[in-house]
């Protein structure tokens, strides 16, 4: 197994248990008055949830551009040939498109909004690059949900990033129903790090991006985390958006519905946490999944 060189383990993960261990690192990175697009009682309540929704971060005019861009990729045959498009294991659909911001200048351009990159450097304190981002797809009539689990958990046990100093966003690009497998989290779960039990096999980001394994918590401490914490489905038009902290315990449902739901997803990390080598990995994953250019955005 990979280990970080003269880097502490401060997150240990994929053991023979389960083990869970608190937060050490801050939520919100700034010192507090830091001037930005978020205000001061925003940063508290993502603070203490681990999660800021918006209704609006993208106007009505503007979604029309990002949704005929999200279809012209997942309808390219190029892209569906891409190593970086993740198709339904049943329906063979796309299911996620990754590094659109490197695919698409639409997408490239979203992320260096400053309604969107401005907020992230506010939150970590610092400037900022995307340790990932992918455009994700859940047409109606069957499309699969995300089972429970921290990013968190993952990037650090399969990209290595040392520290809970990355955020992330999903941008709405279809109205989100309590009905059409939107984003659920549990609100305050970021302040403890579930390590979760079972080594983790090579390649397994294969599996992974289809249906988690590998980092998946056992029934029995999801039912404690959400007899503690409780669970916050998020609705929204099209537009709208949810900023949560790395290490939120979240999910989403299947969608049986007739209506889709897709969205964007960014994640930014600080320049201050560049990856290091897996905490508990055999290898690396592609750089398309977990970034090893740590330019910042601009």
């Amino acid at each position: 197994m990979t280990t970080a060189t003269r880097i502490p383990d401060l997150y240990p993960s994929r053991g023979a248990t389960e083990v869970a261990t608190e937060r050490k690192d801050p939520v919100v990175w700034s010192a507090p008055g830091t001037p930005g697009p978020i205000a001061h009682a925003e940063l508290q309540s993502l603070d203490r949830d681990g999660f800021l929704a918006i209704d609006q971060l993208i106007g009505p005019d503007e979604v029309p551009l990002y949704q005929s861009e999200l279809e012209r990729l997942v309808t390219d045959p190029a892209i569906r040939a891409d190593e970086r498009s993740i198709v339904e294991p049943k329906t063979q659909e796309i299911r996620s498109v990754f590094e659109v911001h490197k695919i698409s200048e639409i997408f490239a351009n979203l992320v260096r909004d400053e309604r969107v990159v401005g907020r992230a450097r506010q939150i970590l304190g610092s400037d900022v690059y995307v340790h990932q981002s992918r455009i994700n797809v859940k047409p109606g009539f069957g499309a699969s949900g995300f089972y429970w689990h921290s990013d968190f958990e993952t990037w650090h046990a399969e990209d290595g990033l040392p520290n809970m100093r990355t955020v992330s966003v999903s941008i709405a690009l279809t109205e989100n129903y309590d009905t059409n497998g939107g984003l659920m989290i549990m609100p305050g779960s970021h302040r403890t790090f579930l390590g979760c039990a079972g080594a983790t096999p090579k390649d397994n980001y294969k599996k992974s991006l289809q249906m988690q394994d590998a980092g998946t918590p056992s029934d029995e401490a999801l039912t404690a985390m959400a007899s503690e914490y409780g669970i916050k489905l998020f609705t929204g038009k099209a537009g709208s958006a949810t900023w949560f902290d790395c290490n939120c315990m979240h999910g989403s449902g299947d969608n049986i519905t007739p209506f889709p739901r897709s969205n964007v997803f960014i994640v930014f990390n600080s320049v201050e946490n560049e990856a290091v080598e897996p905490f508990a990995a055999p290898v690396r994953r592609p750089e398309f999944i977990g970034a090893r250019d740590f330019t910042p955005v601009k």
